[in-house]
């Protein structure tokens, strides 16, 4: 039932092509040959891959304190501590660059490394050389910088006043991003202020599922929401008006989504449920009013009003905030993995309060759908290309970066499906930019075998393994590698090896 709805969605939104729901593939439309200008890098995250969690005057990160307070939390017990040592062999991490051929390295900067208790007074020195290193050996190979200022690591010395529950963090994140600008700004010419705010913000405040373990559910995920906004507005601001002129570079974000299909074919069902996913974020950057989505200010706002509050647990962002962060962004970056299908819900779901409650879809993938190691994650790049399009026609076109796109198993070097899912993904982007999508650049997630948060090491998305047994860290290509080299050096989307 499932996949036969599927079809008529994605028929409805004018595609040509014939989608084989379930088998993890797509069939191609249009050209075949990437533009010119688009670019194919890959990406990773600093906790996840550097280690050396506290050599050279490191500070402690919240993830550096949850894991090390926490590790019945963590499915194999590890932690980040050492990784793939990524702070001592990043030349080995340049090689595998290099033999890839990629245009481009998405790589986040740990902010306790250059400011070891979060504040910009406290500056580590050799913090700041080992990221002038990366870049500048970066830029020596013909590889862009693609530079996130914050992907979730944030200070236990930033935490300790409430980090993204308390409206102090507009200007902590903003000092921090002025320094990053000042220091790198010169050669990196494309920042992403934040990593998918939804990790952020819904699992660490309003839930205990990652660090800070706030808990406080349709409450501390909303707060953290707003600040968070107000403090990309800031530090996109701020680059406007000291550093853009000179630098010439480009601030965006990055929002991270799951697709979603009506069961019943429902549109209505469709743009609420996108405006609580995707807009809740994009709708106060990229859309022509700003402010959060009117119908999750009206529907919050009575809930709130029916819990027996003075004010909604939502509140608008108000006139000048609304100014500052509206148009905030040069490009809108997507981390896109998998697809669900949705339904009003039955009956009330999740907490009270709490956004799932206030979201209130049953959510579901097709049980046709391949699933990867990671329980959450399903093969179905239709909705990749769905997203793509809704974004065009929903927020004028805007710029979009993929960020990250990528599949989880065991780690085996023979991965035909993470090769299949690869295949089919990139084929729905040049689908996409096929049908008029202002699509420019496409980031594999990941470069290598990293910390997969509360996953530990039990999930694999690189391309490359990594000896974890060994302190030499060797970086060992998988099969997957040898297919994207072909894709990038080709410029379109090998059928296999």
């Amino acid at each position: 039932m499932w996949s036969l709805v599927l079809f008529v969605v994605i028929g409805l939104l004018g595609s040509e092509s014939l989608v084989e729901a379930g088998n993890c593939t797509i069939v191609a439309k249009g050209n075949l040959i990437f533009p010119k200008d688009f670019n194919f890098g890959v990406a990773t995250s600093a906790y996840q891959i550097e280690g050396g969690w506290n050599a050279d005057g490191k500070g402690v990160s919240i993830w550096d304190e949850y894991t090390h307070n926490n590790p019945d939390r963590i499915k194999d017990r590890t932690n980040g501590d050492s990784a793939a040592e990524s702070y001592r062999l990043f030349d080995l991490d340049l090689k595998a660059l290099k033999d890839l051929g990629v245009k481009h390295y998405r790589f986040s900067i740990a902010w306790t490394r250059i400011f070891p208790d979060g504040f910009v007074h406290s500056k580590n020195q050799k913090g700041i050389d080992y990221y002038n290193s990366v870049i500048n050996k970066l830029l020596a190979n013909g590889i862009e910088p693609m530079v996130t200022v914050y992907h979730w690591d944030l200070p236990v010395g930033i935490q300790k006043f409430g980090g993204f529950s308390n409206s102090l963090i507009i200007e902590q994140f903003s000092d921090y991003a002025e320094e990053l600008y000042k220091l790198f700004g010169d050669r990196v010419k494309t920042w992403i202020t934040f990593n998918e705010p939804h990790q952020i913000c819904k699992s660490g405040y309003g839930s205990e599922k990652t660090p800070p373990m706030v808990g406080a559910p349709g409450v501390g995920d909303y707060i953290c929401f707003t600040n968070l906004l107000k403090a990309h507005g800031a530090a996109y601001r701020l680059y406007q008006d000291k550093f853009a002129k000179k630098q010439k570079g480009q601030v965006g974000i990055t929002l991270d989504i799951w697709m979603v299909f009506s069961e019943t074919n429902n549109k209505t069902d469709i743009d609420r449920a996108m405006h609580y996913n995707l807009g809740l974020l994009a709708y106060p950057i990229f859309s022509k009013t700003g402010d959060f989505p009117p119908i999750l200010l009206k529907e919050i706002e009575k809930s709130s009003f029916d819990e027996g509050r003075k004010r909604s647990r939502l509140p608008s962002l108000g006139e000048y905030w609304t100014k500052v962060i509206r148009g905030s962004s040069d490009f809108m970056g997507l981390n896109y993995y998998t697809s669900r299908f949705i339904k009003p819900a039955t009956e009330p779901e999740g907490e009270n309060p709490s956004t799932e409650r206030d979201y209130n879809y049953q959510s579901q993938p097709d049980k046709n759908w391949p699933r990867a190691k990671s329980d959450w994650l399903y093969c179905i790049p239709e909705g990749l290309e769905y997203l793509l399009k809704y974004v065009r026609d929903e927020y004028d076109n805007v710029e979009v970066k993929i960020t990250e796109n990528g599949w989880s198993d065991d780690g085996e070097l023979n991965d035909d499906k993470r090769i299949k899912y690869y295949q089919s993904h990139i084929q729905a982007v040049l689908n996409a930019i096929n049908d008029g999508c202002n699509v420019n650049s496409y980031s594999a997630w990941s470069l290598v075998d990293n910390f997969e948060w509360n996953q530990g090491y039990t999930e694999k998305f690189g391309l490359y393994s990594v000896n974890m047994k060994s302190p030499k860290r060797e970086r060992i290509p998988k099969k997957s590698a040898i297919y994207y080299k072909k894709l990038i050096a080709t410029r379109s989307v090998p059928n296999g090896l």
